[in-house]
């Protein structure tokens, strides 16, 4: 995957869950034209604490998010 398309996934990313800023995300390819990118970070909770978070994304080579899903 060209990087100027994880790029355009990663600001998508980050534009929904900001807590990704920074993280570098590993890329698989799948079957077809698609690539799973993976993010692992850490969300800060209201009451002080954390957790951690994992965003999935199905892409297509040019960058389009198909699919977006994150843990809890």
């Amino acid at each position: 995957m060209k990087k100027e398309a994880v790029e355009k996934i990663t600001r998508a990313v980050v534009r929904q869950f900001p807590e990704m800023d920074g993280v570098r995300p590993a890329v698989k390819s799948e079957e077809g034209q698609r690539y799973l990118v993976t993010f692992k970070g850490t969300a800060e909770l209201p009451d002080g604490k954390s957790m951690k978070r994992i965003v999935r994304v199905v892409a297509d080579e040019k960058g389009a998010v198909i699919r977006m899903s994150t843990s809890r």
